[in-house]
């Protein structure tokens, strides 16, 4: 609730009113307790207050609770006990603006982003590759830019997997190795992705980061509410889409330094997701990502079970706590109970360690930052009650809000413009028909030689086989001329030709060879030569 005088009223302590500083408000904070004992109900709180005051907040809702917060509360038998115990009368009902978003565009308007937008390395961590899978990420990613080629959803991924694996030879010796090995992991971990409802997320259009940065034209602040039940039955996708959001705020956002109120208000739900099988380079970028974001002008409030859930070099920075009750059954959990109060500053009123198994729901020990960033002693106190509606909305309620949206219609569509996929499906076939090509000319130009080769092979038969006759030819003129000559002789008989034997010859063989080129196979068949 804010107050006459502008402050963000939270909770009630002993000494009165508990109110978080606002010039402190994006050195982020911390919301923990166990299951039942009210942290959804203090995120409202906070949520609608750093709304009154014009801050606008995104916020996961796991279980559709949160959605209330867009109708106006009444008076119940809890309040009105709240209101007496808090000098309250007559307090100011009312709901809050809100737009309802779902990745998977069921509950609200779709939230999705790029390939190429969410990098390598948090995809890596969606697709929970290994090191040295995440290396040939690394390398795709890389490739991609320099060919200036679109990854925009799961196909272009996958194009691009195909693409590195047919180069790996050269890419490797470029970029280091690129084993098949890692591309087929990559590419069954993209199908699992896939199966998990992930094409979803990956698109145009994409959203505009700058939509979450939007006041009504009263001054109130809008409230992104994130339906997260069904994208937390994956929660690396769940944590994964968060911190892209974190790092996209950071990337585009300019410097603010410190103001009167935040920017932006993000509240992180089920916070222990994000560090849960973490490698440790990511959480080093992820703190260095939270700590240097406040000068953004964001608030980053994580909410989680345990405090414990969160590393310290992460937990050292959430300088504002509000820490509901803890069960300590078992060893382990009595330790996890001290770590807590420990990171609070004691008040000597109270034992820290066993006030916080004592808290009721709705009771919380609190501790925000002065003015000057220094923290308050820890106070035990009972959180406010939210001004608007607890519990969920109805569908039809949700379907009227997100219609009266001023971003209706903006993202609902996908769109599917040229990107790798078009790209390397057009040089793939471009490539095909050049072989193709390449090929035909081949086979044209071996069908050339080989019936150059035919015809000159059948010529110098034909040479061959008329040499042949011709020979056969003279030697039988020869032989029948010397016949005639020694039967002349014998009988004393001169030639009537004064031809010499010689033009006899010739003239006969080439009667011969006229007469048998008709029948020349069959000559060459049976051998006359030889009778």
């Amino acid at each position: 609730m804010l107050t006459e005088d502008k402050r963000l009223y939270v909770a009630h302590g002993q000494e009165g009113p508990i109110c978080l500083c606002g010039k402190m408000a994006n050195r982020h904070g911390l919301i923990a307790g166990a299951t039942g004992t009210g942290k959804t109900v203090t995120l409202q709180v906070l949520a609608e207050t750093f709304s009154q005051a014009g801050v606008p907040c995104f916020m996961a809702d796991m279980k559709g609770d949160l959605s209330g917060v867009s109708q106006t509360g009444q008076m119940s038998g809890f309040i009105e006990k709240r209101c007496a115990e808090f000098g309250i009368e007559n307090p100011p009902f009312q709901g809050s603006p809100v737009c309802f978003y779902d990745v998977f565009g069921e509950q609200g308007h779709p939230m999705r982003t790029t390939i190429s937008n969410m990098g390598p390395e948090l995809l890596s961590r969606l697709m929970e590759l290994n090191e040295v899978q995440a290396g040939v990420m690394t390398i795709l990613f890389k490739v991609a830019d320099e060919r200036g080629l679109l990854l925009l959803d799961l196909k272009d991924l996958r194009s691009m997997l195909t693409y590195i694996a047919d180069h790996a030879t050269e890419l490797s010796k470029k970029y280091g190795n690129v084993s098949t090995t890692s591309v087929g992991a990559i590419q069954r971990a993209l199908l699992t992705l896939e199966n998990q409802g992930a094409d979803k997320f990956f698109g145009e259009p994409a959203f505009d980061i700058m939509d979450l940065l939007q006041c009504r034209a009263d001054g109130r602040g809008m409230l992104s509410v994130l339906a997260a039940d069904k994208l937390m039955l994956n929660p690396k996708l769940y944590s994964t889409f968060l911190l892209w959001l974190l790092s996209d705020l950071y990337a585009r956002l300019p410097e603010v330094g410190d103001q009167a109120l935040p920017r932006l208000v993000f509240f992180f739900d089920e916070a222990h997701t994000l560090f849960t099988d973490t490698p440790k380079s990511l959480v080093d970028k992820i703190e260095q990502v939270v700590r240097l974001i406040r000068s953004k002008g964001v608030g980053v409030y994580f909410v989680t079970q345990n405090p414990t859930d969160i590393p310290d070099s992460v937990l050292a920075q959430l300088g504002n706590r509000v820490q509901h009750a803890l069960r300590a059954f078992t060893p382990k959990e009595q330790k996890n109970v001290k770590a807590a109060a420990e990171t609070f500053r004691a008040n000597p009123g109270f034992k820290t360690e066993d006030a916080i198994m004592e808290l009721g729901t709705g009771e919380a020990l609190v501790s925000f930052l002065d003015e000057k960033g220094t923290p308050n002693i820890v106070e035990r106190a009972k959180i406010l009650f939210p001004l608007s509606q607890i519990g969920a909305i109805t569908p039809s309620q949700r379907e009227e809000i997100i219609k009266s949206s001023r971003i209706f219609g903006r993202y609902d569509t996908m769109i599917d413009r040229e990107s790798a996929f078009e790209v390397l499906l057009a040089e793939s076939e471009a490539a095909e028909k050049e072989l193709e090509a390449s090929n035909q000319e081949k086979e044209t130009r071996d069908r050339g030689q080989n019936a150059g080769k035919e015809k000159e092979t059948k010529s110098s038969s034909k040479k061959k086989s008329i040499f042949s006759k011709i020979l056969a030819a003279v030697i039988t003129s020869i032989t029948a001329a010397i016949g005639t000559h020694v039967a002349n002789t014998v009988t004393g008989k001169k030639s009537r030709s004064k031809e010499s034997i010689g033009k006899k010859v010739t003239k006969s063989a080439v009667s011969t060879a006229t007469r048998t080129a008709t029948r020349e196979l069959t000559r060459s068949i049976l051998g006359n030569l030889i009778k």
